[in-house]
């Protein structure tokens, strides 16, 4: 298991700044891809991304991801989100009725991708894990939604409305997106003290609120390499079949004496058994 803690710790300050993450809590007003230019104009950094787009009036959890992780962001951003937001309706629905309503939303949907979305508009199914309520008042309805990723939380209310005689959100929130939480984000306003700090000697600030990027080895599956072969998979060697006892399908990381070495794919071709996709080198 690696230690993510000691690395946030121990390792120097522009090797974390290079591989790391940070859960910003998104305001309402400026765009995903604006909080990350902010982000890396803030560290004076020449990369960074975000991982899942976010309205510029839907606030939350929006991890950013930093220099060298910015190639691993598919496997942060491509797991289930977790939303509450209120409704309005159009009009006055009996409690039991809507309740129905979004039970019948709950599960293998299909949704056609709206007008302003920047993917192809052809309909798609998409999976609601669970769309319930929290409190309602009058017409309002304060209610919670995790989904897979990908899924409008709009035009899901806007669908449901279309059988209660019509709903339109009026806000939204994520309170999470994959292993990443609300009672963990950081404001614009904080990471900004904590860089000016940073420029002023004192790095520990901003040292506190970076994720290292090995926290990757959380959400792949992890695989132990033999030590002798540690140099030859830093310098970008595939997998073979004597490095390691045994793969699993798909993608996966790869640890040596506690150490992240990299993400790689299994792969059929003779002795190789998995090909690099990202290596920490």
């Amino acid at each position: 298991m690696i230690d993510l803690e000691k690395i946030r710790r121990g390792k120097p300050i522009k090797e974390l700044l290079d591989f790391s993450l940070i859960n910003i809590d998104k305001p309402t007003g400026p765009t995903s891809f604006e909080v990350s230019v902010r982000v890396r104009e803030m560290l004076g950094l020449k990369k960074a991304g975000h991982c899942g787009t976010l309205d510029p009036a839907v606030t939350g959890v929006l991890p950013i991801t930093l220099g060298r992780a910015c190639r691993m962001a598919d496997y942060f951003k491509n797991k289930e989100k977790t939303y509450v937001g209120i409704m309005r309706l159009h009009e006055p629905v009996n409690h039991e009725v809507l309740k129905k309503a979004l039970k019948a939303f709950t599960g293998t949907i299909t949704q056609l991708p709206p007008v302003r979305s920047q993917v192809k508009r052809v309909e798609r199914q998409r999976t609601v894990h669970h769309f319930k309520i929290i409190e309602r008042e009058g017409n309002d309805v304060l209610f919670e939604t995790k989904v897979q990723a990908g899924t409008y939380i709009r035009k899901l209310i806007h669908d449901l409305g279309l059988h209660i005689g019509g709903a339109h959100m009026l806000e939204l929130r994520r309170i999470r997106a994959g292993i990443f939480e609300e009672n963990a984000t950081v404001t614009l306003y904080d990471l900004e003290k904590a860089a000016a700090d940073y420029k002023k000697g004192d790095e520990h600030p901003l040292r506190a609120l970076l994720v290292p990027a090995e926290i990757v080895t959380t959400i792949l599956p992890s695989v132990k390499l033999k030590k002798e072969y540690l140099e030859k998979c830093l310098r970008g060697s595939p997998l073979f079949k004597e490095f390691v006892r045994e793969i699993p399908e798909g993608d996966f990381c790869v640890t040596c004496n506690d150490q992240f070495v990299g993400c790689y794919r299994a792969v059929s071709r003779g002795d190789i058994i998995a090909s690099p996709l990202f290596v920490l080198n």
